[in-house]
């Protein structure tokens, strides 16, 4: 599933990486934090693989 907005796709990086390891979960703050909770690893990379070019800033 694509991104929405940048800020979530930037969350879902964060997200993905605090899943993998590569970063501590408790650097993770606010959407971040709840979506390396409540998503697997593969939804969390459909997210964070979406091109950002055409995105808005913010979800409406």
């Amino acid at each position: 599933m694509p991104a929405k907005s940048k800020a979530q796709q930037k969350a879902a990086g964060a997200a993905l990486a605090a899943k993998r390891g590569e970063i501590s979960k408790s650097e993770l703050k606010g959407a971040s934090k709840e979506m390396e909770k409540s998503m697997s690893e593969e939804q969390l990379e459909g997210f964070a693989a979406t091109k950002r070019k055409r995105l808005p800033n913010r979800a409406k």
